[in-house]
């Protein structure tokens, strides 16, 4: 169960509907994407003509079923949405895409859309052969995609003043956060994975924003900005802003290839440390998030961390419309220190 969770709290996912990714070639010939239960190995793929990536926004403040959220771009506001299945899709070079499957219901519990969430870019040019279904894959994928990750790599900043890598903490580790003091580490989750779409991480190179050193994170990992005069016109001068927000293929820029060793970290509340000399957030267990620890845990959360969704910090981050400027990471480097 999931303790305290803030209300209203919005993620937007990238979806093609059903519709927009159809059968060329195979049993299904025609078909448009459908329940795990109806699909087909070996079954080809491809993007329409009029496939468009679409925004989908969920709720994250209560337990599951997921639910569809206010401003999406597509499917009904409060509607239920399922994760029904991961899957695994070839073209025609032998390289691999991973989608998952959401599938909108109405208030009688019947199917209205059935949405494909590739977990790195879909190319309309290529054709795609479906082969892997796998159910229980889904919603550690779907978490994973979510949490908020350091790599291997990153210094973060000990109770002592140390600068110890994230690699080599361990539970009950004393860490220096902004609002708490020293705070020990509940857990410790490592994931490693290919470097691609939703898991390819934000480089913020040294001095970007005022770091020590290089700092690389998952894209939708939040940093905590002070702005001394606000620039950005947020309003406020406390900010939590997503890495993936201030790419400019400059200073910040998505690490496209390869592989990543992400590593999260939990504490009794959602907190705000520092990384590579710059104050950044702790993981925040939500509905979606959740799928990423160990079951046990996840079920005893409230009993464990009673406390967890507290955090002074969760209501600060910025509207991404004011984060789509090619200068936003420079003018949030330059707010910190005018």
């Amino acid at each position: 169960m999931i303790p305290n969770a803030p209300p209203d709290c919005l993620q937007r996912l990238t979806v093609y509907k059903s519709g927009h990714l159809r059968v060329i070639n195979g049993a299904n010939l025609g078909d448009a994407m459908c329940f795990a239960d109806e699909l087909i190995l070996d079954d080809i793929y491809r993007l329409t003509a009029l496939a468009v990536p679409l925004r989908l926004a969920l709720s994250t403040d209560h337990l599951p079923p997921y639910r569809i959220g206010r401003k999406t771009e597509t499917g009904q506001p409060g509607a239920d949405v399922f994760l029904d299945a991961a899957l695994t899709f070839m073209a025609g070079d032998g390289s691999t895409t991973e989608c998952l499957l959401l599938v909108e219901v109405d208030p009688d519990g019947n199917a209205v859309e059935v949405y494909t969430m590739p977990l790195a870019p879909l190319n309309p040019d290529l054709d795609y052969a479906l082969v892997g279904i796998d159910r229980d894959a889904a919603l550690p994928k779907f978490a994973q995609s979510a949490c908020v990750s350091f790599t291997k790599g990153t210094m973060i900043t000990m109770s002592t003043g140390a600068q110890t890598p994230v690699e080599a903490l361990k539970i009950g580790d004393r860490v220096l956060t902004r609002d708490n003091g020293p705070q020990e580490i509940r857990w410790i989750g490592q994931l490693t994975t290919r470097a691609t779409g939703a898991f390819a991480p934000i480089v913020i190179k040294a001095g970007a924003l005022h770091n020590l050193g290089d700092l690389v994170v998952s894209p939708d990992h939040r940093l905590f900005i002070y702005q001394r005069s606000d620039q950005l016109g947020a309003g406020r001068n406390e900010l939590l802003v997503r890495a993936r927000h201030l790419v400019n293929d400059d200073t910040v820029y998505v690490r496209e290839g390869g592989y990543i060793d992400y590593y999260q970290m939990l504490f009794d509340h959602h907190q705000i440390i520092f990384a590579e000399g710059i104050a950044a957030e702790s993981m925040l267990v939500d509905q979606r998030t959740s799928g990423a620890l160990p079951e046990d845990m996840a079920l005893r959360l409230t009993d464990l961390l009673p406390q967890h969704g507290e955090s002074a910090a969760q209501d600060l981050e910025v509207q991404e419309t004011l984060l789509k400027r090619p200068d936003a990471a420079d003018l949030l480097r330059r707010s910190t220190c005018s």
